[in-house]
């Protein structure tokens, strides 16, 4: 299949997905549902994009399993915290912000929607990739491993201090937290070179670099860390400008000294 009309073929899903996801939020007032089918959409993405595709068969392979497995996780992951919890922090305040209008709820639904289809863009160089350079490969896979475990870890990490009401209104720093304010952010932004390794000798394998710096430019600078950190600074304050002056935001490494922290 010409892979722009794969693309359009996904866009339209997710569309549709996207309008039902914004109607079970009016229904349950929790806009956090965008997130859990972002990840269904594009690991969905991963799978119908390889079977879509015209290139060899072990890097559509890959993509299908690693793109499958990633989203699946990830979606699960998320779902935990969605259906079991109140609306997330970030889109309370930006309901709020927007006064629950509905419209403009629509809208934000819409355009997860097409972040799909753009962020959806490495795999259909890996689809389309006719050659099986057996190094690339393996370093996909291995990249994919210790990003997913990362991430994975992080997720669990973060989840355990949660659960403990003492620790309530305190920051995690416990395991990977100790050395990145945002481990999973890192993790998931290095789990897109793993798609970067697998489209190497493609015709346009230079698209799959979109990935990584698409997801570096939101994490860092639109729609990760900004929300997030905003949100840390409001419910958790003075604690979190603490671990701020002491913790890398994303790139891990060692923290500094309370010395340190005060200069």
């Amino acid at each position: 299949m010409n892979p722009w009309l794969a693309l359009l073929l996904l866009w339209l899903f997710a569309a549709v997905m996207m309008t039902l996801g914004w109607r079970w939020q009016r229904r349950h007032r929790n806009t956090g549902i965008v997130d859990v089918l972002w990840a269904v959409g594009l690991g969905g993405g991963a799978v119908w994009l390889a079977l879509c595709g015209t290139g060899a068969s072990i890097p559509r392979i890959l993509l299908a399993v690693c793109g499958g497995l990633w989203g699946a996780r990830l979606a699960w992951h998320l779902w935990q915290r969605v259906g079991h919890e109140k609306e997330d922090g970030r889109y309370a305040q930006m309901r709020a912000h927007w006064h629950g209008h509905q419209g403009k709820l629509f809208a934000f639904f819409q355009f997860q929607a097409a972040l799909i289809v753009l962020f959806a863009l490495p795999f259909v160089a890996v689809s389309a990739n006719a050659s099986r350079v057996p190094g690339w490969l393996i370093a996909g896979v291995v990249i994919w491993l210790v990003s997913v475990l990362g991430e994975s870890t992080a997720d669990r990490q973060l989840a355990r201090f949660r659960r403990y009401p003492l620790n309530r209104g305190k920051t995690c720093r416990d395991g990977m937290w100790r050395y990145s304010r945002h481990p999973n952010y890192f993790f998931e932004w290095l789990h897109w070179f793993a798609y970067v390794c697998f489209a190497v000798g493609a015709p346009f394998g230079w698209l799959a670099w979109s990935g990584p710096l698409l997801m570096y430019v939101f994490l860092r600078w639109i729609s990760g860390i900004p929300w997030t950190e905003a949100q840390a600074l409001r419910t958790r304050g003075e604690d979190y400008r603490a671990y701020q002056r002491s913790t890398p935001m994303l790139f891990p490494w060692f923290p500094k000294t309370s010395r340190e922290s005060r200069n």
